[in-house]
This record gives C-alpha cells, sequence and structure tokens, in this order.
C-alpha cells in the first residue's frame, strides 16, 4: 500500500470543481509535510475508488501537480513527490520551471512526460454536470421492474436510443432486436469471437495494421488470426479469399492507424466474399464520428445488414470509463452473443479429477478458483468442475491464468 493510502486522510470538502479541491488538498499535505518528497502517489483507479469520484477527476489533480512542478512520474515507478529544491517554499516550482533544477555534471533531469499515446478524447472536456444531472434523472424514474435481473440485450430504453441515434447519423440498420448493450466496443468483440469459436469458425482476419487488442481478442477466444494489408483504399479485400477466414474485422470510416476510409470498390468486394463464402464482416465504426477533411461515410451494415456486425461504443466521444458499447448483428448472431454474457464460467473436468486438489494447487501458483461442490447441496465427486469468475479479472491476467489452469489439468 502506498504511503498516501496508509497514512494520508484527504479533505475535499468546499465549493468549486472536484479535481481543484482535491489538488489542492495534495498541494497542502506536501507543504505540511505529510506528503513528503519521494512518497508515492497511488493509482489513479485506487484514490477514485476511496474518494467516490471519477477517475477523470483524479487524473486531472495529478496532472496540475505535475504541471507546477511537485511530482515526477517514471514509467514502472508511478508518480512520486518531487525531492527538496524542486518545490519553493511557497510550494511553487523553483526558479527553474516545473522540471526541476538545471541539469549539472552527474545530474539528471526529471521531464513531464507529455502523453500523445492513442486512445482517449480530451477528458477534460467531460461534460460531468451534464452527467450527473442524467444520472439523477435517469435514476428518479426507474421502475420497480427496472431493478430486477437485467435483459442481457441491455436495457430496452438504451437500446431504442442507440438504434435511433445509429439510424439517424451513421445510416446502420438496427431492425428490432439487433442492438446489444455491452461494456464497450472490446466487450462486443470478445462476444463475437466467442460465438464465431462455437460455431466452428477456426481462422480470423484483421487488418494490418489494426489495434492490437483486436489480435489479442481473437486469440483469447481460440481464433486463428491471419493479417491481411491495408493501402490507401483500405483493406484488400481481395486477398481473403486466400486467407481461409470465416471473419473478418474491419475500420472502414476511419482505418487504424492510416485513417483512410474504406473505398467504394473495396467495400462491394468484400460485402461480395461474405456474400459468396458466407462469411462475416465485423465493422469497427472506430473514429466514426471524427473528421477533419472529408465528408461522413455511412456503415457497411446499414448496406447488407445480414452478413455485418457493426461494433461502436461511448469511449472517444465521452470516455471509456462510462463502459458502454453495442453491437448490431443478424438476429441468429445477436441471440448466441447474449448468451455469452456473464461474470463467471464452470469448467467441467474429467472423472476421477479431483476438484478440491487442483483449487488447491491453483492458489498455490496464485490463481484463486471456486470449487463446483461448493455450491451444490451435496458433493458430486464422479462430476467434479470449478467456477472461473472473470468479471474483476484485469485482461492481462487472462493469458498467465489459462496456462497455470492449462499446466495443472
Amino acid at each position: 500500500m502506498s504511503e498516501l493510502q496508509a497514512n494520508l486522510l484527504l479533505d475535499v470538502s468546499g465549493t468549486g470543481p472536484l479535481h481543484g479541491r482535491l489538488a489542492a488538498e495534495l498541494r497542502r499535505a506536501i507543504r505540511d509535510g505529510r506528503l513528503p518528497p519521494g512518497s508515492l502517489l497511488p493509482p489513479s483507479r485506487v484514490l477514485a475508488a476511496e474518494l467516490g469520484c471519477s477517475r477523470w477527476v483524479v487524473t486531472e489533480a495529478f496532472a496540475q501537480l505535475a504541471t507546477a512542478g511537485y511530482t515526477e512520474g517514471r514509467v514502472g515507478s508511478g508518480t512520486r513527490i518531487r525531492a527538496a529544491g524542486a518545490v519553493g517554499a511557497d510550494g511553487r516550482a523553483g526558479a527553474d520551471g516545473p522540471v526541476g533544477r538545471p541539469a549539472g555534471p552527474g545530474r539528471r533531469t526529471a521531464a513531464r512526460v507529455i502523453d500523445m499515446a492513442p486512445g482517449l478524447p480530451d477528458l477534460r472536456s467531460f461534460p460531468l454536470a451534464r452527467w450527473a444531472a442524467a444520472i439523477r434523472a435517469a435514476a428518479s424514474a426507474l421502475s420497480a421492474a427496472d431493478l430486477g435481473h437485467p435483459d442481457p440485450a441491455g436495457h430496452h430504453a438504451l437500446r431504442e436510443v442507440v438504434g435511433e441515434y445509429l439510424a439517424r447519423v451513421r445510416g446502420a440498420d438496427p431492425r428490432l432486436g439487433s442492438v446489444t448493450i455491452c461494456a464497450r466496443a472490446t466487450d462486443g468483440l470478445t462476444r463475437i469471437c466467442l460465438a464465431l469459436r462455437a460455431s466452428g469458425c477456426q481462422v480470423l482476419a484483421v487488418e494490418n495494421p489494426c489495434w492490437h487488442r483486436v489480435r489479442e481478442v481473437a486469440a483469447s477466444a481460440g481464433l486463428r488470426v491471419v493479417p491481411v494489408s491495408v493501402d490507401e483504399q483500405g483493406i484488400v479485400a481481395d486477398r481473403l479469399r486466400d486467407a481461409g477466414a470465416g471473419a473478418v474485422v474491419v475500420t472502414p470510416a476511419h482505418q487504424f492507424p492510416s485513417g483512410v476510409v474504406l473505398s467504394a470498390t473495396r467495400r462491394a468486394a468484400l460485402l461480395a466474399w461474405a456474400r459468396e463464402s458466407g462469411g462475416l464482416i465485423i465493422e469497427d465504426d472506430y473514429d466514426a464520428e471524427f473528421r477533419y477533411d472529408r465528408r461522413p461515410v455511412g456503415t457497411m451494415q446499414g448496406t447488407d445488414p445480414a452478413h455485418v456486425v457493426l461494433l461502436g461504443s461511448v469511449s472517444k466521444t465521452l470516455s471509456p470509463a462510462v463502459g458502454i458499447g453495442w453491437l448490431v448483428a443478424p438476429r441468429t448472431w445477436a441471440d448466441t452473443v447474449r448468451r455469452l454474457a456473464g461474470l463467471h464460467l464452470v469448467l467441467r473436468l474429467p472423472a476421477g479429477a479431483g476438484a478440491a486438489s487442483v483449487r488447491a494447487a491453483a492458489l498455490r501458483r496464485g490463481v484463486r478458483v471456486a470449487n463446483l461442490d461448493t455450491y451444490r447441496a451435496e458433493p458430486a465427486p464422479d462430476e467434479p468442475g470449478l467456477v472461473l469468475g472473470y468479471g474483476n479479472l484485469p485482461d492481462q491476467d487472462i493469458g498467465p491464468a489459462v496456462r497455470i489452469l492449462a499446466g495443472l489439468l
């Protein structure tokens, strides 16, 4: 546990924006010695959870401290309070600026990192007040039925709103029953990849280059990934016939990372491939709302709803922390992906295998699972099994956990 989490009580009461109050309280803690030089700040998500606020509030407060020269960050070691001398007695950065003292013989200057990595919108512009008001309004209008078990497809009102938006703004064809609400586009891609694998599909084609999570999600679902090159017209659709793929993931409106728009000729070729081969086109509507040099283009799903699955989210228009995405699929696929939603799965073990011993061995190797017998009225030694929860499992832990369990079994 970091020093801030263990020893410091933060008072963020008062008026004004919460991120400003948090930054001011952290500055006071630095000036009065409660946060000594070299002490480590907690991860933003941890502090946000402790304060009961959004992660943006914490990251914005941390950014203010870094800009003013109070903190320094190094990759792999977190954010720390700067050493004495970098911050003046009045709590402001010294005369040498926010990057600290000038470098001399044997001295290294710790510079603030300017984060230009892709994947995030301008979180400083998030409409916090309007978002909070919308949540209050929606919560006050909840019925008793809304508090019961949720529809696997998502709340009907949200599905209707998303469907209307996609039809009006993106030219999609969200027919009745085709819209499924999920947690971000990556969640939707995970579901459709699992559905493909369950249907017998073994190979998924992807654009090359593409967002790395596409390859990772497909591989985690048990699919073999085949890269298909991208040129100035988008994915080279003619090469799909030789790839042996049962499905392909494309970003027609704004290819990542090249930014090219899939040409009309390539769109036609891609749809022809799907119709002739029975393949599935997974259309990631990545960055479709952001255009600086061209008119908007409609979705491929709107052209052929029977052969295209449309993925999208509010991660770029609002924030990835909101956790709202959607999947528009042909009805046969929509039913399958809804059955795959959940927070755990049951792993059946071979007859004669000891679930208790497997669970104990896994725990010794750092993986906690549950014995299926825990949830039975009486143990069933002839039907051993484990219950694997993944609702709170970081993506990067999935691979190591699977390898450990596979090794034990």
